[in-house]
């Protein structure tokens, strides 16, 4: 006989998966409640020509920060060929785009499309260098504190150690040999032995 009762080794749900939705919600009707306040106070034709604004102004800088992007891609890719055509090692990778902050410059875009007068102060924000700035370095902090602090073996390990490389950018493959590792008759432990002759 089954009971409803979960079972003692069921994953706990994470505070993310609990509180996302509860906070999409209560962000989507503190929007509805601030359009209708603002239609009240200065008409609806003043919020609908606001969204439209917003549309376009997100859509503009969605435009010119994927420009932007594929222009630092571009000038990466030509770096790397010219120094490959050249035989020289190539530069250290240019960090304009990564000064930029052109993701977080997409993120302000799409918050200005998205309707809402909450979502367009957010997406303006976003739109400040000094802001986009100091977003980037709380996340690269927040990454780098949780990547410490992964155990080993795990997804976040494997992406630390692919951050080692050399100081001219190139990763280093190699293989560990140990020379102390335990020997038996016909070489290391568990190597080849050789065929069984009659």
């Amino acid at each position: 006989m089954t009971t409803g009762a979960p079972s003692p080794l069921a994953p706990k749900r994470s505070r993310a998966r609990t509180f996302l939705p509860l906070g999409l919600a209560a962000w989507l009707v503190l929007e509805i409640w601030l359009l209708t306040v603002v239609a009240n106070a200065a008409g609806g034709l003043t919020v609908l020509l606001l969204l439209i604004g917003g549309a376009v102004l997100g859509a503009a800088v969605i435009k010119r920060a994927g420009r932007r992007a594929f222009a630092n891609l571009t000038s990466t890719f030509q770096q790397a060929q010219a120094a490959a055509q050249s035989g020289t090692v190539p530069d250290a990778a240019d960090r304009k785009g990564a000064e930029d902050r052109n993701g977080f410059l997409m993120l302000g875009g799409l918050l200005l499309m998205i309707p809402g007068l909450i979502s367009d102060v957010a997406g303006l924000l976003l739109l400040v260098p000094q802001v986009r700035t100091a977003l980037g370095r709380a996340a690269e902090r927040a990454v780098e504190r949780r990547m410490a602090a992964a155990p080993p073996g795990s997804l976040q390990d494997a992406f630390q150690q692919a951050r080692i490389h050399r100081p001219d950018g190139k990763v280093v493959q190699g293989e560990v040999i140990r020379d102390d590792a335990p020997q038996g008759p016909y070489g290391p432990a568990g190597g080849q032995r050789p065929p069984l002759t009659p």
